[in-house]
């Protein structure tokens, strides 16, 4: 049986084109050619050139492997004696003239109208996944080697580099002086004003030649 995603690219191709009442090709068709085309493609059959009637629906559908009934999760076909509508597996309602042509929508199969309805189971969850391969064995990975440990410090400190020596400071030139006389043993330089170092004395007032008057 095929999946969902068939049917929906069946449904897909043929959506839009018009009610033709009897048709059998992909121009367009009516409710029973459309219920038709769904089930032969979710058995595997060609979607054109097999279609059925109202009439013959249900000796169709059981030539196609459908049950009874309605089932969640199933392809589900609904009709009375002059329409029929499908549901696809997951909810979806496809129908032919209702109105108009081919078209996703409608009532689908679950209609009150209807009086007779089948399904054929279906996985939903598309085809098995092929069977997995035994994994394939790799030669043993070499582990890297550990990284070494930090070193540790030295038991001893390292002495600071030596300081600059200090900036010599330039020679000092003493300014000239003059070499003491040579004397005589016991002879001190004469001087000829006052003590080294005192100001010379001012001259006091010149000395008057008139006497003083006698007191009255």
């Amino acid at each position: 049986m095929f999946g969902l995603d068939a049917l929906m690219a069946l449904i897909q191709q043929v959506s839009g084109t018009p009610y033709i009442t009897g048709g059998d090709s992909p121009a367009g068709t009516d409710c029973s050619g459309l219920a038709s085309w769904v089930s032969n493609v979710a058995t595997g059959r060609p979607a054109f050139g097999d279609r059925f009637h109202t009439a013959n629906e249900e000796s169709a559908l059981l030539a196609r492997g459908f049950q009874y009934g309605t089932a969640p999760g199933a392809l589900v076909v609904g009709w009375n004696s002059h329409h029929t509508a499908v549901t696809l597996p997951d909810g979806t309602p496809v129908a032919s003239g209702e109105p108009g042509g081919v078209r996703i929508g409608g009532g689908g199969a679950y209609q009150p109208q209807f009086t007779h309805h089948m399904y054929l189971p279906m996985n939903t969850d598309g085809p098995e996944a092929p069977p997995i391969e035994a994994p394939v064995q790799f030669a043993a990975l070499e582990e890297p080697p550990a990284p070494e440990p930090p070193a540790e410090p030295m038991g001893f400190e390292l002495a600071p580099p030596p300081e600059a020596p200090p900036a010599e400071a330039p020679p000092f030139d003493a300014p000239p002086f003059d070499a003491p006389m040579d004397l005589p043993p016991g002879e001190a330089p004469p001087m000829d004003g006052p003590f080294a170092g005192e100001p010379p004395a001012e001259p006091g007032p010149a000395p008057s030649d008139q006497e003083a008057p006698a007191p009255a």
